[in-house]
């Protein structure tokens, strides 16, 4: 796609031709379940990266995200190090017990990885991650004194918890349908961010950097609102390849960044066969994907606003915020639940009143939902005032 002749407009006709573009990178992902990461609405406001170290080409932000949508790097291998701090309490091992109580339940596996990858939501992790295709994929979560693996090959996808020796087996088309995949690495991050276009935000060029030992274009993402959780999104470009390799979520309230992840190696060789290959262990126990959802849907009741379709979405851009009608009777305290649920419940929830009503806002650093005592949800990566202005005018 050839330079853009004005860095002060983009027409409709551009708008489309880059989502064209970023589907056509993103046609195959590591199939993760990670952390929810709230979707940014991106108006280009052009720059040149005229400062910094490597000393590169100038380029514009318009052109550096014609570049990201053209990446089509099939074949990698490297380590990915990842940083979560939503500002979630110190779980005390509550996380762990009721992993433990839902296995023992007989609903799930410990390698099964829209649970298991749960456990980035927090803390630091070391990744493993190679691709060969979009037909051969693997990501290895490193711990202590075990590691977890997810394998895609062909049809195949396999998750390994080597700590209880239990072994995940589904298909990709199963996956698929499961839509519990979320980003994971940088490039899925980026591609979550970039999803939509709009004029709530500036998007520029902030110099240059270099990750893992490659030359890359920092850019800058920030919301023009007021009002959101969010404070600026930095993305480092591969100056060659296009390809993100790092991506930082910085809060509107400072401090430590909400997501880290970068690579700390990478290579863009072929990776040799044998890395997707998979049997599982002797005496392993062996879960099908099918054996998994059966219990989740008999024993979860999904609110028939849900179910009906998508949650109304008000405000625009940052400020977005997702209604949804649980028809419910709102959200019991932590003193009804009882026990260490109920002190979690508690740790996370402020009660606020307004013209709505009552009702609990459960916060994170960047996601805060309000629940009313008349069971409405209010979500979305803004304030708590936010929150109740938007319950109030409802």
């Amino acid at each position: 796609m050839a330079p853009y002749e004005s860095d002060d407009s983009t027409t409709p006709d551009e708008i489309d031709d880059l989502r064209s573009g970023r589907r056509k990178a993103a046609r195959y992902v590591v199939p993760v379940a990670v952390v929810g990461v709230a979707a940014a609405t991106i108006g280009l406001v052009p720059a040149i990266a005229d400062s910094g170290d490597p000393d590169l080409p100038k380029i514009s932000a318009q052109q550096l995200i014609e570049k990201i949508a053209e990446s089509d790097v099939q074949q990698l291998s490297g380590t990915v190090k990842i940083s979560t701090d939503l500002g979630l309490p110190d779980l005390g091992g509550l996380e762990s017990s009721l992993a433990s109580g839902a296995m023992e339940s007989g609903d799930g596996s410990s390698a099964d990885p829209s649970a298991k990858l749960t456990e980035l939501v927090t803390g630091t992790h070391t990744l493993r991650v190679a691709t060969d295709g979009p037909d051969r994929q693997k990501l290895s979560l490193l711990e202590n004194a075990a590691e977890y693996s997810l394998i895609h090959n062909g049809k195949d996808i396999w998750g390994y918890d080597s700590a209880s020796n239990e072994v995940f087996h589904g298909t990709a088309a199963e996956s698929a349908e499961r839509e519990k995949e979320v980003p994971a690495t940088p490039k899925d991050l980026t591609e979550e961010a970039l999803k939509s276009v709009d004029d709530t935000t500036s998007v520029t060029v902030d110099g240059t950097a270099q990750v893992a030992g490659r030359d890359a274009y920092r850019l800058l993402i920030k919301p023009k609102q007021s009002g959101t959780t969010v404070g600026a999104i930095t993305v480092a470009v591969d100056a060659k390849t296009g390809m993100p390799l790092k991506f930082t979520l910085t809060p509107s309230s400072g401090g430590a960044a909400v997501v880290d992840a970068g690579f700390t190696k990478i290579s863009f060789a072929k990776p040799d066969a044998s890395t997707f290959d998979f049997t599982p262990p002797k005496g392993a126990k062996v879960t099908e994907e099918g054996e998994v959802e059966a219990p989740a849907e008999e024993h979860s009741k999904v609110p028939e606003a849900a179910e009906d379709g998508a949650p109304e979405v008000i405000g625009e851009g940052w400020n977005s915020i997702a209604v949804l009608d649980t028809g419910g009777e709102g959200m019991p305290s932590g003193s009804e639940v009882g026990g260490d649920i109920g002190g979690f419940m508690d740790s996370l929830g402020d009660k606020v009143k307004g013209e709505f009503g009552e009702g609990t806002v459960f916060k994170t650093r960047l996601v805060n939902a309000l629940m009313t005592d008349d069971g409405k949800v209010y979500v979305g990566a803004v304030t708590k005032e936010a929150l109740v202005k938007a319950a109030n005018a409802g």
